[in-house]
């Protein structure tokens, strides 16, 4: 069975006990449209951005999280390590993220002629892609 795709884009879950500068960095930093916020009950709360065709849901825990993802971004565990964004100015968007004190786990590479990535960390660890090309 294929599944009957009706949305161009897909919703990605953060969850995080670090609300404050998880929100800093996907709001300022990266300058996603925050679209609302949701209390998910039991003190939780759930922050969503816009990202192209795509929404991220930033779910902010009431208080420390019972376990934590490996750091280490790609190489460090298995299971989700990173997700892509697509940006028209690379170097730029690496550059600002830099100035805003963000993590740059690898810096603007060209990995074949007309594609290039950076990773750049979230306060919580998660890799964040940028792709230009």
């Amino acid at each position: 069975m294929a599944l009957d795709i009706t949305k161009p884009g897909i919703d990605l879950g953060i969850v995080t006990a670090n609300g404050e500068a998880m929100n800093a960095f996907y709001g300022e930093t990266l300058g996603l449209d925050h679209i609302g916020e949701f209390k998910m009950g039991g003190g939780t709360l759930m922050q969503r951005y816009q990202c192209g065709n795509s929404v991220l849901k930033l779910v902010v825990l009431p208080g420390e999280a019972p376990a934590t993802a490996a750091p280490g971004g790609i190489n460090g565990a298995t299971g989700f390590r990173y997700f892509t964004i697509t940006v028209s100015d690379i170097t730029g968007s690496v550059a600002a993220c830099e100035a805003a004190g963000a993590t740059i786990a690898v810096p603007v590479t060209e990995l074949r002629p007309g594609i290039t990535i950076a990773m750049v960390e979230d306060p919580d660890g998660n890799w964040v892609e940028l792709l230009a090309g």
